[in-house]
């Protein structure tokens, strides 16, 4: 029976490679055909060159004797160099054969005759098509057979250009007519940062993700952003006046490899105007912990950076001078403040320590906390002070210390505890880490708990008084911000931000994000990532409308994907493909069928009935030699365009049951209902010289085929005019995640785009500006009700 299962993989396995050895040959095929088609252009070109001297040194000749060369400069000349510029036609050549020889005519007699309409015409800029492209309309006659070609890591990929192009080297490549603005931020960086939530006077929260700080108004749901960071921001400080903020980034690279320096920005949170750039060139790798002076109306920051020592660093930063600048520790440091009283005291915590530091004479030095009888710690994770001047600090053990000044238990503490900062109190808190502590007006305490997920309420000699537990699904409790005294603000671990209270509870993307859907008809995408959550999000009230965790059965060996319902949230089927990542899906224009791309090479195809709700294996696209990577449909429904992880562009004709077109020539004009392939003809000039293959990660068409959005892998956003079908091509970079960026796409009538981050998990919203957004129509899915996602894998579009 072995021999049996033996035989019968070989004969499944047989179609396929003879597939893939028939498209290796029909490459190789077009290879020889363009190098043919080449070499004859090239020859007809020389032929017509040496019939072209002699007309031209005789009309050249006349026009001098009769004062008339600056005519014949422009009529003739131009026309000839236009030609041997751009690719020859069987059509333009045979005109040009004809007006040489009405030139010669004219051109004999007593005296020489000035060039008449009948000479040829200078040519004509490329008229633009309905969507903005500078392509030419097809004239009746002229017959194209040209291409181009572009290399990816030495690999060259073959491009047809359209019918409609006859002039390929004269096409303008410029900046689209729209822009873009940030317009919303969903998401906020907790998974990994500390204090970085706070509610200013003005009724903002202020909070940050990628490159971005975040102003959220409570009440009026309304944001405002501040952009001046070239890389992520990783801690925040608030001034005494309330008004005043700094922020600190990290280092990072350029897209060519190089550092980029980090710094810190001070900042007015009502204009958004930057006061200050400070530490530009002395901070090493980023900045890791800041904190304004309290007693002193704010006249110094505190700075300690992500270098190796953890330097500690004491800023007039108004000045823009460095007072003091001292090794704190080979350990991490989580947190540092200034005493509220005296701006001479500072205060570190991190990794096992706990530092008391003391400030004179532009010299710190620092005394360690002595936990004596008390259980060190790994971790001393925040701290506060309370009213009375005392320290409070929550670690590791789920403890809250409370430090004081009075004088040690030298029998417990021994006799070096004489003049140290010793522990007066061990509250038993959280069970798991105390993440954050916040004060509030009448000195209570609020603590936030990780494993258990608490936040407590605490009295301010620490007796217990109320507390809530945070959803499971939104992870630890990270950070706290006071609204009103009764109402919080929480950041979580799991990035992200509720809003609640003890009594009512709270309620509010988690892991990399990758895959992106804008709805056909109304202001809602939905997102999925690497933590299995599909979420479902209204981008005209900027908000979570609800969000699904997608269950994966035990008994899978394939790839699993399934369809939901928008209306009841529930699963409606659910299918497997394959035995590996399913990274692309896409409904035809109509709705009629879905493709579902994977990375054991093959595309498969379903029949869509039923509203939605039933799928039927129809066929299989078999012929890639690598992962599929992105697809899209032709407007008919009939045919698709996929690419691959190999740089294959390969064209299918679905209706015909799922055949290869093996002459990739004869889908030049084809009219596709989205554009996200990366690799083709009209997205030629999105690519930078020198690109790898994997710098773009994503783009999409808008549905008005005016402008494409181009997601790279160096934080980036692109726009460009589309068609773009030339190298170099002028783009709009914008700038404000933290990470490669994974996907892009315009909602419903292009009035926005959203570009999704990876390891940020931050979703930009983009407000599109400029002529012809928002008012065009399009064709609509029919079943518009359901949405595909895979349970286990990244989806790069439904």
């Amino acid at each position: 029976s072995s021999c049996d299962d033996v035989s019968a993989e070989s004969s499944t396995e047989f179609p396929d490679r003879l597939s893939l050895m028939e498209v290796r040959l029909h490459a190789q095929e077009d290879e020889i055909t363009l190098l043919k088609s080449s070499l004859a252009d090239a020859l007809r070109k020389l032929r017509l060159h040496d019939q072209q001297i002699p007309l031209l040194k005789q009309q050249l000749i006349a026009g001098k004797r009769n004062s008339l060369f600056q005519c014949a400069n422009i009529k003739i000349f131009p026309q000839v160099y236009w030609y041997f510029k751009c690719i020859a036609t069987d059509f333009i050549a045979s005109t040009l054969q004809k007006q040489q020889s009405k030139g010669s005519e004219n051109s004999q007699g007593s005296c020489p005759q000035t060039p008449t309409s009948s000479s040829p015409a200078p040519p004509k800029e490329p008229t633009s098509s309905p969507h903005g492209g500078p392509l030419s309309p097809i004239r009746e006659g002229e017959k194209m057979l040209c291409s181009i070609k572009m290399f990816i890591r030495g690999r060259p990929i073959t491009m047809y250009i359209p019918s409609n192009i006859l002039n390929y080297e004269e096409l303008r490549m410029d900046l689209p007519s729209q822009k873009l603005d940030l317009d919303w931020v969903y998401g906020y960086r907790g998974r990994d940062c500390r204090a970085n939530l706070y509610l200013l006077p003005s009724g903002e929260a202020v909070y940050f993700i990628a490159c971005v700080v975040v102003l959220y108004h409570i009440s009026n749901q309304t944001q405002r952003h501040y952009q001046k960071h070239t890389d992520c921001v990783r801690c925040l400080a608030i001034h005494p006046d309330k008004v005043r903020v700094a922020s600190g980034q990290t280092a990072g690279v350029d897209k060519d490899g190089k550092p980029l320096q980090p710094f810190v920005h001070i900042w007015d949170s009502k204009t958004l105007v930057t006061l200050q750039q400070i530490g530009l060139g002395t901070f090493e790798r980023g900045v890791g912990a800041l904190a304004f002076s309290s007693s002193d109306a704010g006249t110094f920051l505190c700075v300690i950076d992500d270098s190796n020592e953890h330097m500690l660093s004491v800023w007039d930063w108004n000045k823009n001078i460095k007072h003091v600048e001292v090794k704190s520790t080979n350990e991490a440091v989580l947190g540092v403040d200034f005493s509220p009283t005296d701006t001479n005291n500072i205060i570190s915590c991190g990794k096992s320590h706990v530092y008391f530091w003391t400030l004179s004479a532009c010299t710190l030095t620092k005394k360690q906390g002595i936990f004596g009888k008390y259980k060190k710690p790994k971790f001393v994770l925040c701290f506060v002070f309370s009213l009375t001047g005392d320290v409070l600090t929550g670690d590791s053990e789920g403890n809250i210390l409370t430090w004081g000044k009075s004088a040690a238990d030298t029998k417990t503490l021994g006799k070096g505890a004489k003049g140290k900062q010793n522990i007066m109190k061990q509250t038993r808190a959280h069970e798991g880490s105390v993440f954050t502590m916040c004060i509030l007006q009448g000195g209570a305490i609020l603590s936030g708990g990780g494993k258990d997920r608490k936040v407590i309420r605490w009295s301010a000699d620490l007796a217990p008084e109320r507390e809530c537990e945070i959803p499971e699904k939104f992870g630890a409790v990270r950070t706290i911000a006071d609204v009103d005294g009764e109402e919080l603000l929480v950041g979580t671990t799991r990035n992200a931000i509720l809003r609640g209270t003890f009594s009512d509870g709270f309620v509010g993307h988690v892991d990399e994000m990758w895959g992106l859907a804008t709805h056909p008809t109304q202001n809602i995408f939905l997102t999925c990532g690497n933590d299995r959550q599909v979420c479902v999000w209204n981008a005209e009230d900027h908000k979570l409308d609800w969000c699904t965790t997608l269950e994966v059965r035990e008994v899978t060996e394939n790839e699993l994907w399934v369809v939901l319902d928008l209306q009841t949230k529930e699963v409606v089927s659910d299918l497997t493909d394959g035995n590996e990542q399913l990274s692309v899906m896409r409904y035809s224009p109509d709705g009629s069928f879905l493709a579902v791309g994977s990375h054991d090479n093959f595309i498969y195809i379903y029949n869509v009935t039923e509203g939605g709700r039933r799928y039927t294996r129809f066929g299989k696209c078999t012929g890639h030699s690598s992962f599929i990577t992105h697809l899209d449909w032709s407007k008919d429904g009939k045919y698709i365009m996929s690419n691959s992880g190999d740089y294959e562009i390969l064209y299918w004709d679905v209706a015909s049951g799922c055949k290869l077109l093996r002459n990739r020539f004869e889908s030049k004009d084809r009219e596709w209902a989205s554009y996200t392939c990366v690799l083709g003809f009209h997205v030629m000039g999105v690519w930078l010289e020198g690109s790898d293959g994997t710098d773009i990660n994503a783009l999409c068409r808008s549905h008005s085929e005016s402008m494409v959005a181009v997601a790279d892998d160096f934080c980036k956003v692109h726009l460009f005019q589309y068609p773009c079908p030339k190298p170099k091509a002028p783009s709009y970079k914008y700038e404000g995640h933290g990470s490669h960026v994974t996907n892009v796409r315009f909602t419903h009538n292009d009035s926005h785009l959203l570009s999704m981050g990876g390891k940020d998990t931050c979703i930009l919203q983009w407000r599109v500006k400029g002529a012809g957004t928002g008012d065009h129509s399009k064709e609509h899915l029919a079943s518009s009700s359901s949405v595909c996602s895979s349970s286990s894998s990244p989806v790069n579009g439904t």
